[in-house]
């Protein structure tokens, strides 16, 4: 099974983007989505943006993805 995390993205380049994961900037690879654009989000895994996915269905996985880590903090 594999984890996905959302992200944001900032900047692209011909085969990359700059993205923000959970307030974290990383530049992952954009090869299975080359028509990513600045101000989408993706799923990324390994390094890799895997699928573009809608702003609201992102925002609720960050949401539970910063629960989950705040409750690991605790």
């Amino acid at each position: 099974m594999c984890v996905g995390v959302p992200a944001k993205v900032i900047e692209t380049e011909e085969r990359k983007a700059l993205v923000d994961v959970l307030g974290s900037k990383m530049n992952v690879g954009i090869l299975f989505v080359p028509e990513v654009k600045v101000g989408d989000y993706v799923i990324i895994h390994a390094g890799q943006a895997l699928t573009v996915v809608d702003e609201e269905f992102a925002k609720l996985s960050i949401e539970e993805w910063r629960k989950m880590i705040d409750a690991a903090n605790s």
